[in-house]
């Protein structure tokens, strides 16, 4: 399943939110489209392969625990395909165990734990983002 709730504006970046149980991407969606952010969803480490393959996002959110394909293995796909753009992934758990030099073992650029710090999130999001936008002209 794939989902956008917003029209895609110019000038706005786009995150594409990965996650298996909707509550937690209806969650992210309302917190980051309050913000500004155009936010779209994807409940599957496939579904996300095909959007992203379409339309890649600004910056990906990828739960780590998934079924199926877990967060790794899609960060770890994204980096292997020379096809696609450089897009930024931050990782999500609400595990103990991975560690951030896990993600960044695979090719994450940040690591968030659940239950999420939203300011902590929101600044790794801006911090990520606004390099980029310094330097692209306005879309």
């Amino acid at each position: 399943m794939i989902g956008s709730s917003a029209e895609i504006a110019t000038g706005v970046d786009r995150i594409l939110v990965v996650d298996d149980l909707p509550d937690n991407c209806f969650l992210l969606q309302t917190i980051l489209e309050s913000e500004g952010y155009s936010v779209e969803v994807a409940d599957s480490g496939h579904a996300a392969l095909e959007s992203i393959a379409s339309h890649p996002p600004d910056l990906v959110l990828f739960d780590i625990m998934m079924p199926g394909m877990n967060g790794f293995e899609v960060t770890r796909r994204l980096r292997q395909n020379p096809a696609l753009p450089f897009i930024p992934i931050l990782l999500v758990t609400g595990y103990s165990e991975p560690t951030p030099a896990d993600g960044f073992d695979v090719g994450a650029d940040g690591f968030i734990r659940k239950p999420i710090d939203f300011d902590d999130l929101l600044h790794q999001i801006q911090t990520i983002l606004q390099p980029r936008n310094l330097i692209e002209p306005q879309k």
